[in-house]
């Protein structure tokens, strides 16, 4: 047996476990921790010059942040919805443009954005003081 599919089997069943068991706060988590991951992938796949992976990467990430988005309330009236999906907007805008033009620097961008979100989300579920 290839130890590496065995390794990734066990991830899946891991992540699989993970996401019936998660709120909707900690599923968002993880999507948001799912694309920075696959934003990483993407640099280092640049930094080898491996277009075809780097692309996948890319890709992936794109349809994270795109079911980030698609996961807003926008009937919700909360201006900061409004201005989150324009954000999301924005990050998948310039994630396409990391791509065509093949561009590191645009992933930092879009990686710094999204953890700013990431932490404000993080910071929401924080407990407050035990008394």
């Amino acid at each position: 047996m290839n130890p590496m599919l065995a390794l990734r089997q066990y991830q899946k069943i891991g992540a699989q476990a993970q996401t019936s068991e998660a709120s909707p706060h900690r599923l968002v988590q993880m999507l948001m921790e799912g694309g920075l991951d696959r934003i990483a992938q993407a640099k280092g796949a640049m930094e080898r010059k491996d277009i075809p992976n780097k692309g996948i990467f890319i890709g992936k990430a794109i349809g994270i942040i795109g079911g980030l988005r698609e996961g807003l309330d926008l009937e919700n009236s909360v201006e900061s919805v409004g201005e989150l999906d324009k954000l999301y907007t924005y990050m998948m805008k310039r994630l396409t443009e990391a791509n065509v033009k093949t561009d590191p620097k645009i992933l930092d961008e879009v990686a710094d954005l999204l953890r700013t979100v990431k932490d404000g989300w993080d910071a929401i579920a924080a407990p407050g003081p035990q008394f």
